[in-house]
């Protein structure tokens, strides 16, 4: 009985387990890290390297950089990243120098809320979450180069967030030359008189103020007043994002307000062209290009101006995309934040107007101050419900039909939103369903421009048609259609000095200010008469400044007339400095607002290739190497990019903004970015809700007859997403501690495409454990621990099966077809599990390295147990055989009348003649045939052959 625990006890020491697993890992995750093993070199640099390795195809890989979440990462989160690294280390293993690293987007509002609340400094507890992420990440035996990680927080790091805005500021866009050029280069055209400076008067003429207010209609980075979410009961300015439909803070539930502040901004729009345009050269899914272009909103129409009845300083601009529906428009809609309301106001109401145009107001002025407050509530979403009641009132001003001479009336309403066009609209009722419920609102008359189908009544007709009742003395559009029918107002319009074609962008300047600490301090101060001046180089970073009280100071939530107080505001020592800029000591103001979350993901990209270069933002060679225009990659860019369709618009679009800029100014050879980006699905997990709907722990949820229980109580089930909110989150390190990180990682990879949402399942993890199991038993002797391969050649069938595999894996490694891979190995492990003769050596190595991308660490085990030395990492990846890929016969059916009478096995190289000879003859087919005619032979070599009689 002793012998026998005694080879019980060696055989469980010999046993791939999760306790061996667990040491197995941590041991080679200690001896990568101390080899630098996943260290990429550069050409040049502190991070040069081996010359020959630089020499190769480089790729650079990037997964969206997580932020540093105290509550840690579940098995949801690590599925992008863990395939990057299942590609990163395909690609090593095929000859590429490969840059994959990550690291952590550190500044956002959950580290500010919990400094709030706490007291805790917004740093401390970010780095205590970075420290927990990144064991949790080296437990999955990511390789990543771990000299380059960066965390945005860092002051080296945000030193050059600061200069690229600085060069952002200090950069105009030269319509002409289609680039961003230094400000200096304006200067000197209103200086030396080549470029005329606006107003007419010389540039010497202006003040320092009077200058500054010129630059900045011109700079990419400027500050104006501009209409916000502004939360008097958070004390804040908030993204639209961060507003609910119904006009509401997303945390808090606080009432949201639009109000005009002072804001920085990026513009952005000067790049709309640009930023659609080179869509088209982008490896991109097809859905976020679309959605890139819906967000940019290219439209082609006319601006057409409408002279204010009675004043001949007013006109109303508009922008339409149907200049051709210009005879039916009955009215115009301002938006509330317009700026022209206020000036063309009558101080009383017009006779004859009905009440329900005024609100019950005396007068105009009153009516509108109160519909403004009224519409600062809601969000822009709300607005643009459609089918939801129209709101509005009369302006009391009318202004004038270019084409019809009709007095139209005025209104203000938020159906029209600043955001668009130029935020007053012609409506034509007869040809928009939202201008035809504002008209049956308010009465206003329907003129049809466009002929609707026999029978069309009641509502709006948006489709197309001849033109009707379009026409003056002038000219007539009737019975043209839309194409012609613009054009030809559109000249008309020109001739006239009433209009022009013109294109237009649903795109707006991008918002970027926050009033709030945990972010980049802007590198700016203004000097005693409010000039904006940025600060020199030498003087980066501009790093933040302790304070007392993190929050912004809070209102009444309903008080809309409130304005925002910084955190930042409040550090008067810092805010308030004697600084000399270059000409003599000046005393200045800082600014005191921050820059958005947004800005430290703009351009991480670059410093992954030179992370500790504080000269310059990246060395040219090295930006060249990694990110340089190449075949196929005309704009250059990262190789792969991979992250959540989440982020399809505002963070990949801020990035591309960046990157064009830098490009304009020669500070990168990359026009773009990401070349190439990868939208990974999500890991879903089933939600337990109890009947009053609350989620319940998961994990102590009972299935009993397909139903299911929690402390006796019946739960209902439903499919969502993982989390701690919802009490069905499973860590990453519980799954490592019952089957290991390489069988986390498999599981992960197997459980479908990449690109597809996935339930997740964990009494499903064990079939890769046993997979690996089966592999190490394949290759070690679970009693002695001595490593059974011998040094003979293998059969013909596991020559074919191993060679099938090694081209069918690397194949889809390669695309990133990885749950196929998988498949793959599997089928080639259970071939040589059923194989009676002992494993030869060169199949086993060669199985080592297709698990080699996928599960590193028990590949590296068993590398070295095999009498291999250097890491497994940077040995090349199998070489399938074609001559053992082709099957030597294929299986061809041969059918008459689409029935199948015979199978023949014949070489997959058999010519079409060939195989109807050999199919006609087959005994069987000339018995099924029983002497009847053949009209026709249908042969798909070298699998069908169809005979028709």
């Amino acid at each position: 009985m002793s012998d026998m625990n005694s080879a019980a006890e060696a055989a469980a020491h010999h046993r791939y387990t999760a306790a061996m697993a667990a040491d197995i890992e941590a041991r080679w995750q200690d001896v990568w890290d101390a080899d630098g093993t996943y260290e990429a070199p550069n050409p040049t640099g502190d991070l040069a390297g081996d010359p020959a390795v630089v020499a190769r195809p480089k790729k650079f890989i990037m997964d969206m950089f997580p932020y540093p979440s105290g509550a840690g990462l579940h098995v949801g989160h690590p599925l992008g990243y863990i395939a990057t690294d299942v590609y990163a280390r395909h690609q090593r293993m095929t000859g590429h120098n490969v840059l994959h690293t990550l690291g952590f987007d550190a500044f956002g509002l959950p580290a500010e809320q919990h400094a709030v609340a706490t007291g805790t400094h917004p740093r401390v507890s970010t780095e205590a979450a970075m420290t927990n992420m990144k064991s949790q990440l080296r437990r999955l035996g990511l390789g990543h180069d771990k000299r380059r990680s960066i965390a945005t927080i860092d002051p080296d790091y945000y030193k050059w967030t600061q200069w690229i805005f600085l060069q952002i500021f200090n950069s105009w866009y030269d319509t002409e030359a289609q680039k961003a050029r230094p400000i200096a280069d304006l200067v000197a055209a209103f200086e030396d008189g080549s470029r005329e400076v606006p107003g007419g008067r010389a540039w010497s003429e202006l003040s320092g103020p009077e200058r500054a207010e010129v630059l900045g209609e011109y700079r990419l980075a400027y500050a104006s007043e501009a209409p916000v979410n502004w939360c008097p009961g958070l004390g804040t300015v908030l993204a639209n994002e961060e507003v609910t439909a119904d006009g509401r803070s997303e945390r808090g539930n606080f009432p949201v307000f639009k109000s005009k502040l002072r804001q920085w901004n990026m513009r952005i729009t000067a790049y709309a062209d640009r930023l659609l345009d080179d869509l088209d050269a982008l490896d991109w899914p097809e859905a976020i290009k679309l959605q890139q272009r819906n967000w940019i909103g290219r439209s082609e129409g006319a601006r057409v101006g409408f002279a204010v009845d009675g004043r001949a300083d007013a006109s109303i601009t508009v922008f339409t995309t149907r200049p051709d529906t210009l005879f039916g428009a009955t009215y115009m809609v301002l938006a509330p934040e317009h700026g022209l309301i206020d000036s063309i106001l009558p101080a009383e109401w017009p006779a004859g107007v009905p009440e329900r145009w005024t609100g019950g107001a005396a007068t105009p002025a009153e009516a509108v101050a109160a519909y403004r407050k009224q519409a600062g509530t809601k969000s822009d979403v709300e607005r643009q419900t459609e089918h939801k009641d129209k709101t509005g009132v009369f302006s009391g001003a009318y202004a004038v039909n270019p084409v019809t001479g009709e007095r139209v009336p005025v209104f203000v309403a938020d159906y029209v939103l600043m955001g668009y066009g130029t935020g007053a609209i012609m409506a034509v009722p007869g040809q928009d369903e939202r201008d035809w419920e504002f008209a049956e609102a308010f009465g206003l008359p329907v003129i049809r421009t466009v002929q609707p189908p026999e029978g069309w009544e009641g509502e709006a007709f948006t489709g197309q048609g001849p033109a009707i009742n379009s026409a003056n003395d002038e000219i007539s559009l009737n019975g043209l259609g839309v194409a012609e029918a613009k054009s030809r107002i559109i000249e008309w319009l020109v001739a006239r000095g009433v209009g022009e074609g013109t294109i237009n962008f649903r795109l707006r300047d991008w918002l970027f200010s926050r009033q709030r600490y945990w972010g980049e301090p802007f590198p700016i101060v203004y000097d005693e008469d409010g000039v904006a001046h940025p600060l020199p180089e030498s003087m980066l970073p501009l790093e933040l400044p302790e304070v007392d009280d993190y929050s912004p100071r809070t209102f009444d939530p309903d008080d809309a007339d409130t304005r925002p107080e910084t955190p930042l505001s409040r550090n008067e020592d810092w805010v308030d400095v004697t600084l000399d800029l270059g000409d003599g000591p000046k005393k200045y103001r800082r600014e005191t607002n921050t820059m958005p979350n947004w800005a430290g993901s703009c351009w991480y990209e670059l410093r992954y290739l030179d992370p500790h270069n504080d000269r310059q933002l990246v060395d040219p060679a090295v930006e060249q190497y990694w990110m340089g225009p190449r075949e196929g990659q005309p704009h250059g860019g990262v190789d792969l990019y991979v992250g959540g369709a989440e982020h399809a618009v505002l963070h990949l679009l801020y990035a591309r903004f960046w990157s064009k800029v830098l490009f304009d100014l020669g500070h990168v050879s990359s026009a773009e970015p990401f070349h190439k980006l990868f939208n990974q699905g999500m890991i879903q997990a089933y939600v337990y809700r109890d009947s009053r709907g609350f989620p319940v722990t998961a994990t102590e949820v009972e299935e009993r007859d397909g139903a299911f229980f929690f402390e006796g109580e019946q739960v209902k089930r439903e499919l969502g997403k993982m989390g701690k909110s919802l009490k069905n989150a499973v860590t990453p390190e519980a799954i490592c501690a019952e089957y290991g990180a390489d069988t986390l990682r498999l599981y992960e990879m197997a459980m479908g495409p990449l690109d597809v949402s996935r339930p997740w399942d964990t009494r499903a993890v064990v079939g890769q454990y046993r997979l690996l199991q089966r592999v190490w038993r394949n290759i070690v002797d679970e009693a002695t621990g001595e490593v059974t391969v011998v040094d003979t050649e293998p059969d013909e069938d596991t020559l074919r099966a191993l060679h099938k595999a090694i081209d069918g894996a690397g194949q889809d490694l390669a695309a990133m077809r990885f749950n196929t891979a998988i498949a793959k190995i599997t089928e080639l492990n259970n071939h040589l599990t059923k194989t009676a003769a002992p494993l030869s050596r060169s199949v086993a190595e060669a199985l080592v390295l297709l698990m080699a991308p996928l599960a590193p660490h028990i590949a590296e085990e068993l590398w070295h147990r095999l009498g291999r030395t250097g890491s497994v990492v940077h040995a090349s990846f199998p070489v399938a055989d074609p001559a053992y890929v082709v099957d030597e016969s294929v299986t061809c059916v041969v059918q008459i009348k689409g029935k199948v009478k015979a199978r023949l096995e014949v070489p997959p190289t058999i010519s079409d003649a060939d195989l109807e000879s050999l199919a006609l003859g087959e005994p069987a087919v000339v018995a099924a045939l029983g002497g009847a005619a053949v009209r026709k032979v249908i042969v798909r070599a070298p699998k069908l052959v169809n005979i028709v009689i």
